[in-house]
């Protein structure tokens, strides 16, 4: 077996030998961590093609859900929800911002496997390869659905989490999607007490409603909806002619699946048509206005980084009684007051370009959300909403065209 170590850092500088003696090259073996990576993208990359196999060749309800249990138990419990595609989305952003930041490879390749089979199938990574996903797919036993409106409207806030993502990553403030990762407590047993009750609460939630952390909450959902919307390859509940019997539908527990809309409400063409122009020309000013609002916020926002939190205090009447520790070391290191304004001044810049850009993204998506939501096309059958479709499969065991399809 071969023994894996980590290379040996330098710590002072070697003896410079006058009679020309020449040190040897040293070979250092891969690290642990770098090697579990690579396994873990490995596995994930099976994993993938075995549910979109069991999707589009072969649609087996029963391959996904074996899949969600072998992801819960390995990318969960055993490799504690970590490094996660979820996740990249931050380190992707910061080796975007920052030049100096050197993103590794495994890394930048788990963001981008599984936007590449949703755009060639959908999101399969969602079916059951995700260990968030998964979690709450296998405690669902009972789906209450939300109303479209209420659906719709809570929709949008992985576009605001995703929003404030690429700004406190881009300005080296916080990873919040690691910070608040509602499950990573449950996967390693411990941890912040308030993020393990939030986790519960959703399981509990994904009981009745079908993954409302998928749906509501998670930012690389959101990015891989976008991309399977424009899948090559769609998820289709049956092969067969649909005969319009309603069974899919119900048991979406995502609610992907639109009935079919004859558009009973006698909406004249040219109100749509009207309504649809006017979300248009509302598109560009939804998303100045929202770069301007965020960065009008922008000072506040950037108390999130350790040096303007750090100057904040300093500026504050404190006692020595109640000096904050991160006062007193500044004090200990000699840390010069110029330095620490110099850097403030930097952050904040940064802080009003990047919250410009985020909140430029909040707007300009908010303004799509409307004109998406004013196109109505008219459908005999029901069908599958593709960027809201997580490929779980179970429409594929209700749909009555599929009853003697070997699964």
């Amino acid at each position: 077996m071969t023994t894996l170590i980590y290379p040996l850092v330098a710590r002072f500088p070697k003896p410079d030998f006058t009679s020309g003696y020449q040190y040897p090259e040293i070979i250092h073996g891969m690290p642990w961590e770098q090697f579990w990576s690579w396994l873990d993208l490995a596995i994930l990359l099976g994993m993938m093609c075995l549910v979109a196999w069991a999707v589009h060749r072969r649609p087996s309800r029963r391959i996904i859900f074996t899949v969600s249990i072998v992801s819960v138990l390995y990318f969960g419990f055993f490799r504690t929800g970590c490094v996660c595609s979820i996740g990249s989305i931050q380190n992707v952003v910061l080796a975007l911002a920052d030049s100096s930041y050197r993103l590794p490879l495994v890394v930048l390749l788990l963001f981008l496997v599984p936007l590449v089979f949703a755009l060639f199938f959908g999101r399969v990574f969602c079916a059951g390869v995700c260990p968030m996903g998964a979690l709450q797919e296998l405690v669902n036993v009972r789906n209450f659905r939300i109303s479209r409106s209420v659906a719709s409207a809570l929709g949008f806030s992985p576009w605001i989490y995703l929003g404030f993502a690429i700004l406190y990553a881009a300005t080296r403030s916080q990873f919040i999607i690691c910070r608040f990762d509602p499950f990573i407590g449950i996967f390693r047993l411990s941890g912040d007490v308030g993020m393990i009750v939030f986790g519960i609460s959703l399981l509990v939630l994904s009981v009745f409603v079908g993954r409302p952390f998928c749906r509501f909450l998670c930012p690389y959902g959101a990015l891989l909806g976008v991309v399977s919307s424009v899948a090559i390859r769609r998820v289709e509940v049956t092969k067969k002619p649909c005969i319009n019997c309603t069974l899919c539908h119900n048991s979406c527990p995502v609610d992907a699946i639109r009935e079919p809309y004859a558009n009973k409400g006698g909406e004249s063409r040219l109100v749509g048509v009207r309504r649809i122009i006017l979300y248009v020309v509302m598109l560009p000013l939804l998303t100045l206005g929202g770069g301007w609002l965020l960065s009008s916020q922008s000072d506040t926002l950037s108390i999130a980084h350790r040096d303007v939190y750090l100057y904040t205090l300093l500026q504050s009447d404190l006692d020595a009684e109640e000096m904050p520790v991160e006062v007193e070391a500044f004090h200990e290191m000699g840390r010069k007051m110029e330095d620490l304004e110099a850097s403030v001044a930097d952050v904040r810049q940064a802080y009003h370009a990047w919250a410009w850009a985020a909140g430029a993204l909040i707007g300009f998506v908010l303004g799509w959300k409307l004109i998406r939501l004013s196109v109505k096309r008219t459908r005999k059958t029901y069908e599958i909403e593709p960027s809201s479709c997580v490929a779980c499969g179970k429409c594929f065991d209700y749909c009555p065209q599929n009853i003697g399809v070997k699964k």
